[in-house]
């Protein structure tokens, strides 16, 4: 028998904040960019329960949570708390709260004479999969969860929720369902019967394209889907809707990596707080970011890589890449500064902006590591 159970921290980064931060206990808090008055640019990273009751929610543009803030004051509620992120400290939290699962793992799978690793898998800084299976019973593990959730609690003052159930999709879906603090079991022969009154987009990979097309059908609902067959979600999404049918019923083959693939490409983007088309300002951004990525690189312990992508989008958020592959490795972050730099400047003139646009946003990234 497969118990596979999904954990997900609680707002995290803004219940961190609140840990950290008792003045904020029960505020309305948003964790994201600096809203500027509205004219702020970026997105909400985590919104506080109080916040999402505002309609703030993750990936909100800040400005958009700026004007729900405002709306709520002129109703008589509490304005929102905009706090600057502090990634390296959620890191940091997000390790030891790592290790509080692993180790209720580890001694059913390490021995002093075996290397083989618990089943666990980190997906984000504030959630993993990880295999209980070896509890034998639904009861057991349900056990475990219990306590793995009140460790966190009493190590690191903050909550969780857990899913579990006989694969990673359901488990997935469960540890949502009773947010925050939950902690929701659904055993194999109810799984059916728990995913039928759900929202479609409650299934992973379900977004608003998809949600659309489905509604033009009438189906809104996990049940009303998987009665309109497979056949039917195929013509409506192609070959991909195979695999969103069984999804539907439940099913899901996707296995725990215990061990994290290799990175494929490495980058960052940022959006600058005004368009602009001012070499001054552009450039010396530019070259920052080309840091910022040659610092990651060394992080991942990467060698060498041989291609970099420049992307801009330009303030109609029309976006465009260029990249180029070079005969010889680059290991020097100067080399990547001044390749980055090289490719970016086109943007500037009608050679890459014919309509001479200002810029919104620019990224770097590398790929095909040596």
């Amino acid at each position: 028998m497969r118990i596979i159970a999904h954990l997900d921290m609680d707002s995290f980064f803004a219940s961190v904040e609140e840990r950290d931060k008792p003045y904020l206990k029960g505020l309305p808090i948003v964790v994201g960019a600096d809203p500027k008055g509205g004219s702020g640019r970026g997105v909400v990273s985590t919104s506080s329960y109080a916040a999402r009751s505002y309609g703030i929610f993750s990936a909100t543009p800040i400005g958009q949570a700026w004007r729900l803030s405002e709306k709520a004051k002129k109703e008589g509620l509490q304005g929102v708390v905009f706090v600057t992120p502090r990634f390296s400290k959620y890191g940091e939290v997000s390790d030891k709260v790592m290790d509080i699962v692993k180790r209720h793992l580890k001694p059913f799978y390490v021995s002093l004479f075996e290397k083989e690793k618990p089943a666990f898998e980190q997906v984000s800084v504030d959630e993993c999969y990880f295999d209980l299976s070896f509890a034998g019973t639904y009861a057991k593990a349900t056990e475990i969860a219990g306590k793995i959730k009140r460790q966190i609690k009493i190590k690191e003052k903050l909550t969780c929720s857990v899913g579990i159930g006989p694969n990673k999709l359901i488990a997935k879906v469960a540890s949502d369902f009773e947010k925050p603090n939950g902690l929701t079991v659904v055993k194999e022969e109810f799984v059916e019967e728990f995913l039928n009154p759900l929202p479609i987009r409650k299934i992973p990979g379900v977004g608003p394209v998809a949600e659309a097309k489905f509604k033009a059908c009438g189906v809104t609902k996990i049940v009303q889907a998987r009665k309109l067959g497979e056949e039917k979600i195929r013509s409506l999404l192609g070959k991909w809707g195979s695999d969103l049918y069984r999804k539907f019923t439940g099913q899901s083959d996707s296995v725990i990596i215990t061990e994290k693939p290799p990175a494929k490409s490495v980058g960052e983007q940022e959006t600058l707080s005004v368009d602009s088309l001012e070499f001054k300002e552009l450039i010396p951004f530019v070259q920052k970011l080309a840091k910022q990525v040659a610092e990651r690189v060394i992080e991942e312990g990467i060698d060498s890589f041989r291609t970099v992508v420049v992307t801009v989008r330009f303030a109609d958020f029309t976006t465009v890449s260029r990249s180029r592959t070079f005969k010889s490795p680059i290991s020097q972050g100067g080399m990547l500064a001044r390749y980055a730099t090289a490719m970016f400047c086109p943007f500037l003139d009608r050679r890459e902006n014919p309509g001479r646009q200002k810029i919104r946003l620019v990224g770097i990234r590398v790929e095909k590591f040596m």
